[in-house]
């Protein structure tokens, strides 16, 4: 009843504003510049101006906006983006878990997620998620879809796509040096030289981010250091050549070596000392690298036609070696389970805080999560436009795909004692034994959509084709060499069409109507007959500019006919990735999203002001039971968890042409870490918290800026998450300066 009400006044709306009053061609004006901006080679927007005018939801961090407060975390640039939820994990950004309109956040394994509008995830289809995500300080836009007409972008299409933007080649010699320290023994290092002439452009850029770490263990570090190298090189036609056409490399490289761990905390120790890690995490540690080989071509055969095709080869192999699981008087229980119920396994918690000692007992389990992703493809788009006879716009955009990516797990684990709070190695598991495996996924994607623009009308119909075929082979516990003495393979396949029309109207009165109505899909698994996460979804919303007020507001609906979940170790799981079908789920929200400067254009100081809010909730329709930590017994109505009901920003800033001054403040609602608990109440929910960040900029010369960035200002103590495994704590207080040079 609710799909054929909103379709059918969604229809008569549509075709209301077609037959409407004619706008005169002067109020299009600034519409119809979207004309020339079809398709842009590596982003998905390129600018506010298309972001605000698809028809769809979309927002579009400038480097302006990134640059602000100097973020290094994903998780506080996104936070003044509406319909974005989000829980943090290590405080600093390092393996985000973002939602895309209620989306399952755990990894960011149910969004789009590309960099230079290449899939990036390790491997996007047989295993997405992120213990890869790409480094936003070194990003000069990010741009969010969400809603109608994005079937362009796959294979994940119910919340969105997230494109971040490296740095491009610029027009003229350009050199940007910056550099922070602070709190925690926290620093930055960045630097990027480029150049152009008319037929070859370059860049190389190098970052450095590290940090001693907040969290205390026996005067152990706990942070992070990474490191990003990144270079393009461009090849360009003569200017005055017939057909304009470039060609563009691109190679990036990132090195990880982080001390961070699943264990977290019990409540009743994280509430009398937050910033506290158990001595059993001590051996934690993730290696990783990642590397990008990406080939970019361009040519302009006319006007109206323009194609652009990428080659991309994409690895990341890491080691994250981690406490898995601790045995008392040989009984051996699961970190969740233990700080989940302390007071049922008091041994094995004062194992895990060094306080009893288990001599030349293995009562530690650490497994070498181990495991080389790689990802490559080739992906081609045209955009074909013209004007009719009677001066309406068309333009058809067609793409495809030839993917191909797999994981390639290889672990083992190791016994360790711990006495005096120091673990000792005790025995060495062979290798293979927890995890000997290979999954992959070939895919090939195709789609169409059309832009028709009629006066103040514009509509995008669309269809997105997805053929997948994914596979594993398990060599099992005791084949090391891969010989296939003991193979076990299996394999699912699966073919669908994912359709999608939004539409936009404006009106001569600074106001715009837009909405749609699409199909979200997600990949299953490789488990054979497993079907494909799949709901319709439905918005309508409203754009605004009214003097120094502009805004937006946007309802949305998304029907899920199947929700898939994952059995992900990061969410308290086995860490199999297999995934289970979670039912029928409903996620309904409002999105608020307002922008006032205070002061007039002309003003010699401004003070623009950003408030948005995101109201979601997402609910299970239907029963089920699981075995993980995060579902257990679902009933219908019970919430999804991880997902906060409510979240508000509000920034303002202070721009004088002698300074600047920011400052935010960031509500995350309360939020549920588990769906159920046999029919009750979730016994530990997550509090909402509220943050605020404040930096500061002051200009020495044009060229030289002073920088000083506070993160939680008010040293804010809050639990962030009951995932991995325990209560962990957001970033404290940290005060932060630095300098840029800009040339």
């Amino acid at each position: 009843m609710i799909k054929t009400r909103f379709i059918s006044v969604l229809l008569t709306l549509i075709s209301v504003l077609a037959n409407g009053q004619q706008v005169k061609k002067n109020v299009l004006d600034s519409v119809q510049q979207l004309d020339e901006i079809i398709l842009k080679a590596n982003t998905i927007l390129g600018n506010k101006f298309v972001a605000q005018n698809r028809t769809g939801a979309a927002y579009f961090l400038s480097a302006a906006d990134l640059n602000k407060f100097g973020n290094t975390d994903i998780n506080r640039a996104l936070r003044e983006v509406p319909g974005v939820t989000l829980y943090e994990e290590d405080g600093f950004g390092l393996r985000p878990n973002i939602s895309l309109r209620g989306t399952s956040p755990q990894r960011s394994s149910k969004i789009t997620l590309m960099e230079d509008g290449v899939l990036v995830a390790p491997a996007p289809y047989s295993a997405p998620a992120a213990y890869y995500f790409p480094s936003i300080s070194r990003m000069e836009a990010v741009e969010i879809l969400k809603g109608s007409s994005q079937v362009q972008y796959g294979p994940f299409t119910t919340g969105g796509a997230i494109n971040l933007v490296s740095t491009s080649i610029p027009d003229s010699l350009r050199i940007h040096l910056r550099s922070r320290y602070g709190s925690f023994n926290t620093g930055q290092l960045y630097a990027s030289l480029g150049h152009s002439s008319e037929r070859l452009g370059y860049v190389v850029e190098y970052q450095n981010n590290r940090s001693n770490g907040f969290k205390q263990l026996n005067n152990q570090n706990t942070g992070f250091d990474s490191t990003d190298l990144m270079g393009k090189i461009r090849l360009s036609s003569k200017r005055q050549a017939a057909v304009p056409q470039y060609l563009e490399l691109k190679y990036h490289f990132y090195d990880e070596l982080s001390n961070e761990t699943y264990l977290g905390l019990t409540k009743s120790d994280f509430d009398s000392t937050p910033m506290m890690r158990y001595a059993a995490s001590q051996e934690d540690q993730m290696k990783a690298k990642q590397s990008q080989f990406m080939l970019t071509h361009v040519v302009d055969f006319s006007n109206q036609l323009k194609i652009i095709t990428n080659a991309y080869l994409n690895t990341f192999s890491r080691n994250w070696y981690k406490l898995d699981d601790v045995i008392f008087d040989g009984v051996k229980k699961s970190l969740s389970s233990v700080l989940t119920y302390p007071l049922t396994y008091p041994n094995h918690l004062s194992i895990l805080n060094g306080e009893r000692d288990t001599e030349k007992e293995a009562s530690l389990l650490l497994k070498a999560n181990n495991r080389v992703y790689s990802s490559r493809g080739f992906q081609t788009k045209f955009d074909y436009h013209w004007y009719d006879t009677q001066g309406f716009f068309h333009d058809i955009e067609i793409g495809s795909r030839i993917h191909y990516d797999e994981e390639d797990r290889f672990q083992w684990e190791d016994g360790y004692s711990i006495n005096g709070g120091e673990m000792t190695l005790l025995s060495k598991g062979p290798e293979g034994a927890q995890g000997n495996r290979i999954s992959s996924a070939q895919a090939v994607a195709a789609y169409m959509l059309y832009k028709y623009k009629r006066n103040a009308l514009t509509l995008t119909p669309g269809i997105r084709f997805e053929n997948i075929v994914l596979q594993r082979k398990d060599y099992g516990k005791s084949d090391p060499t891969r010989n296939g003495t003991a193979l076990n393979t299996r394999e699912n396949k699966i073919n669908t069409f994912i359709p999608g029309i939004g539409f936009n109207y404006n009106l001569p009165i600074h106001f715009s109507i837009f909405g749609g109505v699409h199909k979200g899909f997600s990949p299953p698994g490789n488990t054979p007959g497993e079907r494909a996460e799949e709901s319709v979804n439905y918005e309508l919303g409203t754009r605004f500019n009214y003097g120094r007020l502009r805004g937006e507001w946007i309802g949305y609906f998304n029907n899920y006919s199947n929700l898939l979940g994952s059995d992900l170790a990061s969410s308290g799981g086995t860490g199999s990735l297999d995934q289970f079908n979670a039912g029928e789920v409903q996620v309904s929200g409002f999105e608020l999203l307002l922008n006032y400067n205070l002061t007039p254009s002309e003003s010699k100081v401004q003070i623009p002001l950003s408030f948005s809010y995101t109201l979601t909730n997402a609910i299970f329709k239907s029963d089920f039971g699981s075995t993980q930590g995060i579902w257990g017994e679902v009933r219908i109505d019970d919430r999804v968890p991880y997902i906060p009901q409510h979240q508000l920003n509000l920034s303002v800033s202070l721009n004088h042409p002698d300074f600047e001054t920011n400052f935010n403040l960031r509500y995350n609602g309360a939020f549920d870490t588990q769906a159920s608990n046999n029919g009750n109440n979730d016994p530990f929910p997550i509090p909402g918290s509220l943050v605020v960040d404040l930096s500061v900029k002051y200009p020495i010369v044009p060229q030289v800026n002073l920088t000083t960035n506070v993160i939680n200002l008010f040293n804010n103590i809050y639990p962030a998450s009951r995932v991995p495994a325990g209560f962990r704590p957001g970033h404290p207080f940290g005060i932060y300066a630095g300098i840029e040079v800009h040339l």
